[in-house]
């Protein structure tokens, strides 16, 4: 019988309690990292005034993110994933501690607000590689596919309630209590890890070092389909990802001031929240590598729209469009991924898929930033957008092993 599913699938919640648990901790400590997410390039532009100082402050965390997440798939495959977790969220909570504490004047300093992201993002790095090896690993085979589509509406969920919840907050708390909240959420992530056994890679793992790492980067010599799933993705990141611009356009542009900003950091995560949920018939697709080019397309024509547009509502349904866009994209980005990947390289794999997903969007930043300080705020959106719409079409021609990618048939829902 042809499978009609078309809401997400939630039973691994309910078959296994230790992925559950995990889960809920980390649904907890994504919130409040989006709060942070947002209070901090709302803090630095209002101090500076300046979007280019906003996407800088990205940046900076670039080349901690990449070392993190590397050095973090190779550690993931070498050691107790359960110890690795407890020791990179309690770093976290101390960036966050130290966040709030130089918030707490009149007039924050601006260089703890370069510094302690920096730090924050290399250890988020680690992070994120290890708790997507150990979430795999608690579930049985069957139920993996259903648990990287629970992965994906975690994060959803954070992008959408985070930047929203975090506007309000600024707007009438302060930062303060943006970071302090930010701070519980890591504590009871940490009380989620407790609860979890002994998580040590299978047949004992790997020997962690840059060895490791490089065997990882090195599978993807000549593998097109591999490759195309991060090159395509840091396309639509790198030019059409203009978030940096989010604090002047919802202060400048749309006069909604923190409330304003919050909502259009919302805006995509609530449009990839709604494209999850509604992913069923994405099992049934076949040219997944075509599906992944038509979706990047998408997302960059929906952000050149944003760009022109001056009513704010207006502005919020196309980053939602874009959103979903994106999430279409981030599912079979995955699905290749997973289906190209062996098992022995899977911690490795992942982390440079997390090196690309998070470093692409402060590659971004700076990008955004750049052309708005040279051309202007609408300037940079619109012309991003054109160019992640012409890079799509370029990788397509470039990439025929990613373009022409199919799903073996026996991996599809019948």
């Amino acid at each position: 019988m042809a499978d009609r599913r078309i809401f997400v699938d939630l039973s691994p919640l309910r078959r296994f309690p230790s992925f559950r648990r995990l889960w809920l901790g980390q649904l907890v400590s994504g919130l409040g990292s989006m709060l942070t997410s947002v209070a901090v390039p709302y803090q630095v532009f209002r101090l500076t005034g300046s979007s280019f100082a906003v996407g800088m402050v990205s940046l900076v965390q670039l080349g901690p993110l990449l070392v993190g997440s590397l050095l973090g798939g190779s550690v993931a495959d070498a050691f107790d994933r359960r110890r690795i977790l407890l020791g990179s969220q309690l770093s976290l909570a101390a960036c966050s501690t130290g966040l709030a504490l130089n918030a707490l004047g009149g007039r924050p300093a601006l260089w703890p607000l370069f510094v302690l992201p920096a730090i924050s993002a290399g250890f988020s790095g680690m992070d994120s590689s290890t708790r997507t090896a150990a979430m795999v690993s608690l579930v049985d085979p069957d139920a993996l596919v259903s648990a990287n589509a629970l992965r994906q509406l975690l994060q959803t969920v954070s992008l959408v309630a985070g930047p929203a919840v975090a506007g309000l907050i600024l707007a009438r708390f302060g930062a303060v209590a943006v970071y302090w909240s930010d701070v519980a959420s890591f504590a009871v992530a940490m009380t989620s890890v407790f609860g979890l056994p002994s998580l040590r890679p299978a047949g004992g793992g790997t020997r962690a070092g840059l060895q490791s790492m490089v065997e990882g980067l090195r599978y993807l010599k000549g593998r097109q389909a591999v490759q195309g799933t991060f090159v395509v993705d840091l396309d639509a990141m790198i030019f059409g990802m203009p978030r940096a611009l989010f604090p002047a356009m919802g202060i400048g542009v749309f006069h909604g001031g923190a409330t304003a900003v919050g909502f259009l950091y919302a805006a995509p995560g609530a449009g990839a929240l709604l494209g999850a949920l509604f992913t069923g018939w994405a099992a049934r697709v076949r040219r997944q590598g075509r599906a992944v080019l038509i979706a990047v397309a998408l997302w960059g024509l929906a952000i050149a729209a944003f760009g022109l547009v001056s009513w704010l509502p207006a502005a919020l349904v196309l980053l939602a469009l874009a959103g979903a866009a994106d999430i279409v994209s981030a599912v079979f980005r995955g699905t290749i991924l997973q289906l190209e990947t062996p098992d022995r390289l899977g911690g490795r794999l992942f982390s440079i898929q997390i090196a690309v997903v998070t470093g692409g969007p402060r590659l971004g930043d700076a990008e955004a930033g750049l052309i708005a300080a040279l051309a202007g705020v609408r300037a940079s959106v619109v012309s991003g957008g054109v160019a992640c719409v012409a890079g799509a079409l370029l990788l397509g021609r470039l990439l025929p092993g990613f373009t022409n990618y199919e799903a073996p048939p026996e991996r599809l829902s019948s």
